[in-house]
């Protein structure tokens, strides 16, 4: 039997999307559990991927760009150019804390309806609807930067000294998880 799906429905309940996203990739408990239990092996790793993740966005001028505006809850020292701007300013500095607490997140749960709204609100800080006015992330930004995280992520995964069919469990459940971000994401650039 067909399931019937309340599309105007997803536009405006959070939750029901979560749900429905959830439901169609076949990301559950299981797949949960497999993102949780990657934790002590993946913290020691988000340092390096976060440093590898600012080091592709300062290589383009179109991503760097994004950083010279002030950042929304930056108080420190800001830089006037992108040539003054550096993978160790204090101001880049906040901005990799604010990835790494993303990424520890990720993995630390509980994926209950608090994690979706922080999922969805990561979608919306980088567009006019939240955060700095001044920080608008362009929809090509966003993509390419998921992609870039997302085989980051699964190519640090799929170096880990784990089971096979951990490992597997595993990179399904971060695809399946930042296919649900993108969704969250790519929501705030369409209306």
């Amino acid at each position: 039997m067909m399931k019937q799906i309340d599309e105007l429905k997803l536009e405006s309940d959070l939750e029901y999307r979560f749900a429905y996203l959830s439901e169609f990739m076949g990301f559950g408990e299981g797949d949960v559990a497999a993102i949780l239990a990657s934790a002590p092996a993946l913290s020691k790793l988000v340092p390096g991927l976060v440093d590898a993740v600012y080091e592709k966005l300062f290589a383009y001028d179109a991503t760097k760009r994004h950083f010279v505006p002030v950042n929304s809850g930056y108080t420190g020292p800001v830089a006037s150019s992108l040539a003054e701007l550096t993978t160790d300013h204090p101001s880049i500095k906040f901005r990799k804390d604010k990835l790494a607490r993303y990424l520890a997140r990720l993995v630390t749960g509980p994926y209950d309806a608090k994690m979706v709204t922080y999922l969805d609100f990561v979608g919306a800080i980088h567009t006019a609807k939240a955060g700095s006015q001044s920080i608008i992330v362009p929809l090509v930004q966003m993509n390419v930067l998921m992609g870039f995280v997302s085989d980051a992520l699964l190519t640090t995964i799929a170096g880990m000294d784990l089971p096979e069919d951990t490992k597997l469990q595993t990179l399904r459940a971060f695809n399946k998880l930042l296919w649900i971000q993108n969704d969250l994401i790519t929501r705030h650039y369409q209306r």
